[in-house]
């Protein structure tokens, strides 16, 4: 099994960016983490971070490619800006979950809107790393279940 994990926008500054909200673990700390469970669970996992808009679409695009079987995407800021991050996750047809490390319903208005979230199987929102971790059993047993 094959998954992809994409963190958008700024979430390369975990640890140093707003600990109150995003707590004080580093991006490293998130790799290791996902690392560590694919490993355990014998997941071939890829983790791709960029801070540019057409290189997550590029990326998402190149999963189709490489036959991966879903996407964990945590897009930052993009979640409520890029129509054509949706676009590229709708063109390629692979399941996915949108994380995010904070509840976003909790927080400011414009928050409240979700390009991402139309085409996700889940949401897992407000759990900190650990959602990225839930996330990645999602997929893993949704695809098992199709197979």
């Amino acid at each position: 099994m094959k998954l992809l994990v994409i963190n958008g926008a700024n979430i390369n500054m975990l640890g140093i960016r707003e600990p109150g909200i995003y707590g004080s673990s580093t991006y490293k700390d998130l790799c290791n983490m996902i690392n560590e469970y694919a490993s355990k669970e014998k997941i071939d996992v890829e983790i791709y971070q960029s801070n540019h808009e057409g290189d997550l679409v590029d990326k998402i695009q190149d999963a189709y490619f490489k036959k991966i079987d879903g996407i964990v995407i945590n897009p930052g800021a993009y979640t409520h800006t890029s129509i054509a991050i949706l676009d590229a996750l709708k063109a390629v047809g692979i399941k996915y979950v949108e994380v995010h490390i904070s509840d976003v319903s909790k927080r400011e208005d414009f928050r409240q809107v979700s390009y991402i979230r139309s085409g996700a199987c889940k949401t897992i929102m407000g759990k900190g790393l650990n959602g990225y971790i839930e996330a990645l059993d999602y997929l893993k047993d949704l695809i098992k279940n199709e197979n």
